[in-house]
């Protein structure tokens, strides 16, 4: 277990703290989108290691497990490599029911600092609040739209990883007919492999 630990310390202190390419792979180079994600990030996640650390101290394990979870699948959506890592081992160790997190909650909120500075930076330039002031026009819901969400819906139900290709090639028109913030639960849940998450988020809208 340790070394295990050693491993996944590692990771997090070479991982980059936005990986901006990645996070745009996901949603095929959209970057309007990729803007409204990282708002919606801002929103959602800002305080959630303050809020980990809160349910930790109160004895709450599983509380405090299903916002890390949470906070891992949202950072790896939007490639933010460091605190997906650290999300990622505190997990494991809130499953474990470790006496001692302090050193990696500590951690984790040192990472989030960072991406929070990176993500603010980002969206605060020019170009950027440009981009973002482009808005997607919202999509009817058409029969092509109910049958690529029904496809959606059966893939996440049956497990089947197809269900992330969808997500990633109809990335602009998912989040247009959800909302970016389902469409974001959903993804993030999805790339984390928890398709019974992403199964419920998408239930949820429709």
């Amino acid at each position: 277990m340790l070394k295990q630990n050693a491993t996944c310390d590692d990771e997090a202190a070479t991982a980059p703290v936005l990986d901006i390419e990645t996070g745009l792979g996901r949603i095929m180079g959209d970057r309007i989108l990729y803007l409204k994600i990282l708002r919606r990030f801002l929103h959602d996640h800002g305080a959630t290691p303050c809020q980990i650390r809160s349910e930790f101290k109160a004895g709450n394990y599983a509380s405090a497990r299903l916002k890390t979870h949470s906070l891992k699948g949202a950072a790896g959506m939007i490639g933010a490599h460091r605190v997906h890592a650290l999300s990622l081992a505190l997990e494991a160790s809130l499953r474990a029911q470790a006496p001692d997190l302090q050193q990696q909650m500590q951690q984790l909120e040192l990472a989030q600092d960072q991406l929070l500075k990176a993500v603010s930076n980002l969206l605060g330039t020019p170009e950027e609040k440009h981009i973002a002031a482009q808005d997607m026009a919202p999509d009817p819901a058409a029969p092509a739209i109910q049958l690529l969400l029904a496809r959606l819906a059966s893939h996440l139900r049956e497990g089947d990883g197809a269900a992330i290709d969808i997500l990633e090639n109809s990335a602009t028109l998912l989040a247009a007919s959800l909302g970016v913030n389902v469409y974001q639960e959903v993804a993030a849940a999805a790339h984390e492999f928890d398709f019974d998450a992403a199964l419920a988020a998408l239930l949820r809208c429709r």
